[in-house]
């Protein structure tokens, strides 16, 4: 599936892995860390964006601006959990809610997208995955 996605990457495009999972530097490590080599490796920019605070900036551009960025959403489930005063819902089901609302606004939209369920947000899942995306890569 992430060979398939990496492999629609085309002249003038980007990639896009739009990650929700803790803001952590163990954790989001292992991405910061293919980034630069997969870039070079696929000639293209690499973007490891941090869900859900790209939603109000670069988030924008994803889905509105040109067609020109493929996305891979990264969907940890939070480890941590708090309640949402006034709701009967928890902060992780809204950090989910906004992830797959990304995923599907960017399909409905046409942009090429793929998405991602890591069994939790640890930081070896995020490893996992990250070794995954560099071997799609081809690195």
């Amino acid at each position: 599936m992430l060979a398939l996605a990496l492999s629609r990457l085309g002249d003038g495009d980007y990639l896009g892995v739009l990650a929700y999972v803790p803001d952590n530097p163990d954790v989001l490590a292992p991405l910061a860390e293919i980034a630069d080599p997969l870039s070079s490796r696929l000639g293209r920019p690499v973007c490891v964006e941090l869900g859900p605070r790209y939603l109000h900036s670069t988030g924008q551009l994803h889905k509105g601006g040109p067609n020109s960025g493929v996305f891979v959403v990264v969907i940890g489930q939070d480890e941590a959990d708090a309640p949402v005063p006034g709701e009967e819902w928890m902060l992780s089901e809204l950090n989910r809610a906004q992830a797959i609302g990304d995923l599907l606004t960017l399909a409905e939209r046409g942009r090429r997208v793929v998405g991602v369920v890591l069994p939790d947000a640890s930081a070896g899942a995020v490893a996992g995955f990250a070794g995954a995306l560099a071997r799609a890569g081809g690195l």
